[in-house]
């Protein structure tokens, strides 16, 4: 079988590696340990349980999260992913550290004291309430409320928005010099289109970015923030901004923005301060974080796998195929969790009622009996969007032709301009965050850590009225200091 990436440098250092998740006792493996994302050892954790123990159970004693069971196999996390009825999203959605853990970190105080004890109470034992982690019937009012905002009529609309600041950004970019490709490019197309969705001020949507990184981020030394009073004054900064606006949208006209749309639901009136701070979140979150790391990690993937990228210089219409690909490999969100509503067996387990489960799509993205050389990255792979990145059933993700829209245009726009895209140096790796927030090596996002003094030289495409006759001659080079995990 092949050996998952695992950024350990030498056959024996890997050996080893393998040799300690293999002899481990089973109930020792904790699939959710921060450290085993950073070091690579999550691949061998995975491909042992998928093996040996699909639906895995790590006791409290194994874990900082308290216990809870993993599900590794690709037919297992559908099967449970479609069942909302015995698999239930009222849980937190990801893997925490139970109430009154020192890291714990209670989002809705943001909103400036406008929660009542219950609403505190009932995030402290489940986490961020929204759309994510609502079952029928209040998932549907609350999916229902923003959905058009993510339409394939308002996508249509936006494309050639998207794709006019696509080619701005990369026109933009420095000549004769190094740069930092996470930030200048995938942060920036991704904050422009966020702010478009919200119809945020476009003057000012790196504040969206820094609010979504904040809201994931756990305070501490070296962190985005470090201490829990300063993520407090952030997020009650963003809550009054975006708040102020949804009040706004709600006197005037309808339009297709989240916000608006949110205020003119036929239930606006039912949110609690939560509830939309939740929704909110969600969807910021979720434009951000993961859709600009993928987006990053193309550029390192094909980096990486020459013999791939040539391919998509000889061939652009394979740009799609190499999208879905990407979004697999890279599988930007790790896991969510369910809790179970019954007992119920799963894979020949018995799972008592109430029990936690983490789905772990970047184990099922690697299953070695549902996709031929799982660990691969292939461009040109059949069927490519048959991947699990964007979960399934009722709450799949929302955005997910957006993030496959972003993905594309960019890919599409760098190959009119530069033949090659270079990494300069081995790129560097955090468990939580960054100085700007970007998290990689978590259980739970799989992201990119931007090397923010890495620049490039940089010669690209004229950008004056005879571009196109300079355009062989302008062989261009662009650095992406960054990784995933």
């Amino acid at each position: 079988m092949t050996t998952p990436e695992t950024g350990i440098r030498t056959p024996e250092e890997r050996e080893q590696m393998r040799q300690k998740v293999y002899n481990a006792p089973l109930e020792s493996l904790d699939p959710g340990d921060p450290g085993g994302f950073e070091s690579g050892e999550m691949w061998l954790k995975f491909e042992r349980l998928r093996s040996e123990d699909p639906v895995h159970f790590t006791p409290g004693d194994q874990t900082v999260y308290g216990p809870y069971w993993s599900v590794t196999r690709w037919d297992d996390i559908v099967a449970i992913d479609s069942n909302h009825e015995v698999f239930s999203n009222e849980a937190s959605i990801m893997l925490r550290r139970p109430r009154g853990a020192d890291e714990e970190v209670n989002l809705p105080f943001a909103d400036g004291g406008n929660l009542s004890e219950e609403e505190i109470k009932q995030y402290e034992e489940r986490g961020l309430q929204s759309l994510l982690s609502m079952d029928p019937p209040d998932h549907e009012v609350h999916r229902n409320a923003v959905s058009m905002g993510v339409s394939p009529a308002r996508l249509t609309s936006i494309e050639p928005l998207i794709r006019e600041r696509a080619g701005q950004i990369l026109d933009g970019l420095p000549i004769g010099e190094e740069f930092d490709w996470h930030d200048q490019v995938s942060m920036e197309l991704t904050a422009m289109t966020l702010a478009t969705l919200f119809d945020f001020p476009q003057a000012d949507r790196r504040k969206l970015t820094y609010w979504s990184d904040v809201a994931v981020c756990t305070p501490g030394p070296g962190q985005i923030v470090q201490t829990r009073e300063e993520q407090m004054d952030v997020l009650r900064e963003f809550f009054t901004s975006l708040a102020g606006m949804f009040m706004e949208r709600a006197g005037k006209d309808p339009q297709p923005d989240f916000l608006s749309l949110m205020a003119h639901s036929p239930h606006a009136k039912e949110f609690t301060p939560a509830e939309l701070f939740g929704d909110i979140a969600v969807l910021l979150v979720g434009g951000n974080d993961t859709t600009r790391n993928t987006i990053s990690g193309s550029v390192y993937a094909l980096n990486t796998r020459p013999e791939e990228y040539d391919k998509l210089r000889a061939d652009h219409s394979l740009i799609p195929s190499m999208v879905s690909e990407t979004i697999r490999w890279q599988t930007p969100l790790a896991h969510m969790m369910r809790k179970t509503t019954r007992d119920v067996e799963v894979a020949g387990k018995l799972i008592p009622e109430g029990d936690r489960l983490a789905l772990w799509y970047v184990s099922g993205n690697r299953d070695e009996t549902k996709i031929d050389r799982p660990n691969d990255y292939i461009i040109d792979r059949k069927n490519a969007r048959r991947h699990m990145s964007f979960g399934f059933g009722i709450h799949r993700c929302l955005g997910n032709r957006l993030a496959e829209m972003q993905l594309k245009i960019i890919w599409e726009e760098i190959l009119q301009r530069f033949p090659d895209i270079q990494v300069l140096r081995p790129p560097g790796s955090r468990t939580t965050a960054s100085p700007r927030g970007t998290r990689i090596c978590t259980s739970s996002s799989r992201g990119v850590h931007e090397e923010p003094d890495a620049r490039h030289p940089a010669r690209r495409r004229a950008r004056s009225s005879d571009a196109q006759r300079h355009r062989h001659e302008h062989r261009g080079r662009l650095t992406c200091p960054s990784r995933p995990w």
